[in-house]
């Protein structure tokens, strides 16, 4: 029984550094995180920690991966399974960011690699390869897909692309931001159904 709870706990141990590797970043920041602050958070050595992540580059990785990871692979699998039909993903890709309770802690960590890449370009790197990449060229992929069959009006798809988007991550950022002085702030679920009508309107070719 001892044998078989030390197992458990030592497979846990990489989620839980994660887990307090997420919270320390949010709340002080990257440069200011530490990870003597993140072991004893996690309730283990130093020592311990460095088995799992060589240092703080690679713990932001899979913070990264794990805040992220799950909900652009439902995506990617979504958009194989709809077989380019836009304007089916449109509106998921949009729902899913407005749902916070999904998107967890991602526009946080956003707004931090925002603020620290100047300093920190390896921040900007991840989040790019992790995140933005990913979502940009499987959405890049299905307009031009959509568009060799002559569902979707010519354009760069990538551009394509940033203009679904952009407005979604914007409102996710002045939420991030402004929420506690602004009475601004959207109501995201309505912005993501209303932002779908429209983007849509203008993508798709009168049938």
């Amino acid at each position: 029984m001892t044998d078989t709870k030390w197992t458990r706990r030592k497979e846990a141990r990489p989620a839980e550094i994660i887990e307090a590797a997420t919270a320390i970043f949010i709340r002080v920041g990257y440069a200011a995180a530490n990870l003597d602050d993140v072991a004893h958070q996690a309730g283990i050595a130093k020592g311990t920690l460095y088995r799992y992540f060589s240092d703080k580059q690679s713990l932001f990785r899979a913070v990264v991966q794990q805040a992220i990871g799950r909900n652009i692979e439902a995506l990617e699998a979504a958009g194989g399974r709809m077989n380019g039909a836009i304007e089916e993903l449109v509106p998921k890709l949009l729902a899913l960011a407005a749902d916070r309770s999904g998107a967890g802690r991602a526009p946080a960590l956003a707004r931090m690699v925002i603020a620290e890449s100047q300093a920190f370009p390896d921040l900007a790197a991840i989040w790019h390869d992790n995140v933005v990449s990913r979502v940009l060229s499987m959405l890049s992929g299905l307009i031009r897909e959509a568009q060799a069959k002559g569902e979707v009006r010519q354009g760069d798809p990538l551009i394509h692309a940033f203009s679904i988007v952009g407005p979604m991550l914007a409102a996710l950022l002045f939420h991030e931001v402004f929420s506690s002085t602004s009475t601004q702030a959207p109501d995201l679920p309505r912005l993501a159904e209303q932002h779908a009508e429209s983007v849509l309107r203008g993508l798709l070719k009168p049938v």
